[in-house]
């Protein structure tokens, strides 16, 4: 045992299959705001004001960070226990058993693959309204989706042919990530101050353009809830859901939470940090908190410097600017925060989908392939060009928004199951070593599962299908050769002697 706490890798995990640890806290939190800050900032925050909570979507985006926050204080926990890549199938794996593993783990190509394969398309838009402030215009039939549709509702046909750009970019971060971690850290690290310091740009001179009139009311009434009072007001505003007033908040809660989804990616970089059990809680909480005070603050600026009614496009920072004359000069550096913002996304979450398949299949659940270190860069190359060329795919024939609802169910999926395991874990191992403890973990840990579990039913019908098909896929490759390959856990958490 080590330290009485965790038992030894399996003395079978050959040297072939050793990551180099050379990440430190700093390029951890840069890991995790590399992955949240990205569309959520530059998109769903206008949607969000627009259609549902007017000027208060700051507090969806605090309702939203709280939940979270819960969610990442388990992860914390784990990951000070567990210095492993695979985040929460790992961790499931440890508490949970051979099937929860897998089934959290094959969810979680939703939220890493998929997620790659989606922002990259969105990232194609932003490109190429940059190149065309220059005044370098692309095809649209080489730029677009050949496909679109309300999720994967009423799938149409683009004329388009292929979305160029959206491949080009998984291609050139895919050979970042084959080449090394460190270097692709660093890599990261630039996109990462760039777009930050865009954001802090837009938020430091904005403010002073915010006018109260564009805040009030900060809650805008629910219609339904006109010339009423008290519990009718309330009961009013139940019944017409989500539009404005306190529901409004609410359902612009899930929206405010997508751009959120990423901070976990640190948890990822586990047996690649330094110091993964105290490095890795640092890198979570770190990022999660720079990026609500950013988001927040972010909110606060759009909805204040114009009517939070028009912000319902494709470029709400850009087009808010744009209406002020003193702040036309930040249109193109937010283009460019967008582009870079974008691109960092998808850098961390084909980094994240490499490591975690790279765990599974080094645990036997997956072909060996897929856990096969290069000698000289030590990484996973073979799967990480495997899933560069699968997001490639799904990047060139889908938009963005028909992925969009299954990348938050595979996440909320796997938030669920860490807070279950936390909870696990405080009955099995209470006395185990935690060099991070989550605090009043008997209220965290259920208020995770509670938020998340209302988010994923919020998402509804639709997305339940897809999710149970994918599982249903997932199920079959689990029974045809997983549970045949599978090996014991390589972490087993015991109480300290």
């Amino acid at each position: 045992m080590s330290d009485g706490a965790l038992g030894q890798p399996d003395p079978v995990v050959a040297e072939a299959h050793q990551l180099r640890r050379a990440l430190g806290p700093v390029n951890l939190i840069m890991i995790g705001i590399g992955s949240i800050i990205g569309s959520g900032i530059f998109v769903y925050t206008g949607t969000a004001a627009a259609e549902h909570a007017g000027p208060a979507v700051i507090l969806s985006f605090v309702i939203a960070g709280f939940g979270c926050l819960f969610a990442g204080l388990c992860y914390a926990e784990f990951a000070s226990m567990i210095p492993e890549s695979g985040s929460a199938y790992t961790y499931a794996y440890a508490t949970m058993g051979r099937f929860m593993a897998w089934f959290i783990g094959w969810n979680m190509v939703l939220e890493y693959l998929v997620s790659a394969a989606g922002v990259s398309a969105g990232w194609s838009g932003y490109l190429v309204s940059l190149l065309n402030d220059f005044g370098i215009h692309l095809p649209a039939s080489l730029t677009m989706a050949p496909f679109a549709g309300n999720g994967f509702d009423n799938i149409h046909m683009t004329g388009a042919l292929v979305n160029v750009p959206a491949v080009a970019l998984i291609a050139i971060l895919t050979t970042f990530l084959v080449v090394g971690v460190k270097e692709s850290a660093r890599f990261n690290g630039i996109m990462v101050v760039i777009k930050v310091a865009i954001v802090i740009a837009v938020i430091a001179f904005g403010l002073s353009y915010v006018r109260t009139a564009n805040l009030t009311p900060f809650i805008p009434p629910n219609p339904a809830a006109a010339g009423k009072s008290g519990w009718e007001a309330l009961a009013a505003d139940f019944h017409n859901y989500g539009h404005f007033g306190i529901t409004g908040i609410l359902a612009a809660a899930p929206i405010a939470f997508f751009a959120y989804i990423g901070f976990e990616a640190v948890s990822v970089a586990a047996q690649e940090a330094r110091k993964p059990r105290s490095d890795v809680p640092i890198g979570i909480l770190g990022s999660l908190g720079i990026c609500t005070v950013l988001y927040m603050l972010m909110a606060l600026v759009l909805t204040g410097i114009t009517d939070w009614r028009t912000l319902d496009v494709t470029n709400p920072v850009s087009f808010a600017v744009s209406r002020i004359a003193g702040l036309k000069w930040l249109m193109i550096p937010i283009d460019v925060g967008a582009v870079v913002g974008l691109a960092s996304v998808v850098f961390v979450s084909l980094y994240g989908q490499s490591r975690v398949f790279f765990s599974m299949a080094r645990d036997g659940f997956l072909w060996p392939t897929f856990s096969q270190v290069h000698p000289r860069f030590k990484t996973p190359h073979r799967g990480t060009i495997i899933i560069g060329v699968a997001a490639a795919v799904l990047a060139a024939a889908f938009p963005f928004d028909v992925l969009a609802d299954l990348v938050s169910i595979g996440t909320l999926a796997a938030f669920i199951a860490v807070c279950v395991g936390i909870l696990i874990l405080r009955r099995t191992a209470p006395r185990a070593r935690r060099q991070f403890r989550t605090p009043y973990a008997g209220f965290v840990a259920p208020a995770g599962i509670v938020v998340c579990g209302i988010m994923m039913v919020s998402l509804g019908w639709a997305t339940w299908l897809r999710l149970l098909i994918w599982t249903i896929a997932g199920v079959a490759i689990y029974f045809g050769y997983g549970i045949r390959h599978a090996a014991p856990s390589k972490w087993q958490v015991t109480n300290e002697s």
